[in-house]
């Protein structure tokens, strides 16, 4: 694929694939019924005039990273990818899964009864070869959570990039201790979030996204998708997602950055 000018880019930096003969793991949190291919995701990028696109893996199917690794081939010039990891990984395991456009791993912590402890030397020498590789950890808990992780992650020297708007506690917003975590996390250097997920957090979304945008700046903001918006299918469009954005940041020049610029950089660049 032929690189578009940067100024003119899109791409949504979280999206999920996935078939219905895929293993689930036991007790999902979701289980789709039907199946959203990579082929279908290319398809609803090109009727929607988005460039390229990151996978964030699901919790769902746990550490079956074959259908990423799948649509990364298939797709290397469009599509970037994380994984799930349930075990130690080496790190030629990870040189070679970058070399097929892998860029980060999600910690599936959302739902769990108690978080993990990722202070133990698995995770500390995972995320030491994610650093040394230039990966990310993208987080998936909820917001209150966000300040039992962010300091092992900061420490790590990784990427941290936090989706969902950082899901703050509703009752508290932008005031919550999460969100206040995570905006203190994003002033030391390495942490960026999505600008994502707006239909799954109510009206105060736009604040929180507004609020993310005047600490942080576009450089640290991205914007994603979600679709095919498990949970929530057929409520909305695609479009709707992009059109959230216009209306949340009218700045078009802001908002170019966020579409393009930024995760360029962040997820293409270099990799």
């Amino acid at each position: 694929m032929s690189n578009p000018p940067s100024d003119n880019l899109t791409i949504d930096a979280h999206v999920h694939v996935f078939t219905t003969d895929m293993p689930l793991i036991d007790n999902p949190r979701h289980a789709p019924t039907y199946s959203f291919t990579h082929q279908e995701l290319i398809a609803t990028l090109d009727a929607n005039g988005v460039d390229r696109a990151v996978i964030a893996a699901a919790s769902p199917w746990g550490d079956y990273n074959d259908y990423i690794l799948a649509a990364l081939r298939d797709h290397p010039g469009r599509l970037r990818g994380t994984a799930i990891f349930r075990r130690p990984v080496e790190r030629y395991e990870l040189e070679a899964m970058s070399r097929d456009g892998f860029v980060g791993i999600r910690l599936p912590f959302i739902g769990l009864p108690t978080l993990p402890d990722i202070t133990t030397f698995d995770y500390r020498a995972l995320f030491r070869r994610l650093a040394d590789l230039d990966w990310h950890v993208h987080p998936h808990v909820e917001g209150e959570d966000l300040p039992k992780i962010l300091p092992t992650l900061e420490a790590s020297g990784v990427k941290i990039v936090v989706d969902h708007l950082g899901r703050p506690d509703p009752k508290s917003g932008i005031n919550s201790h999460g969100f206040k975590a995570l905006l203190g996390s994003i002033d030391k250097g390495r942490t960026w979030v999505k600008l994502s997920g707006g239909y799954r957090l109510g009206p105060q979304a736009r604040d929180y996204a507004r609020e993310l945008l005047r600490v942080a700046g576009p450089d640290r903001l991205v914007w994603a998708s979600d679709c095919p918006f498990v949970g929530h299918e057929g409520k909305f469009p695609y479009r709707a997602t992009l059109d959230w954005l216009a209306d949340t940041i009218p700045d078009a020049t802001v908002r170019a950055k966020i579409l393009g610029e930024t995760p360029l950089k962040l997820y293409f660049q270099g990799k």
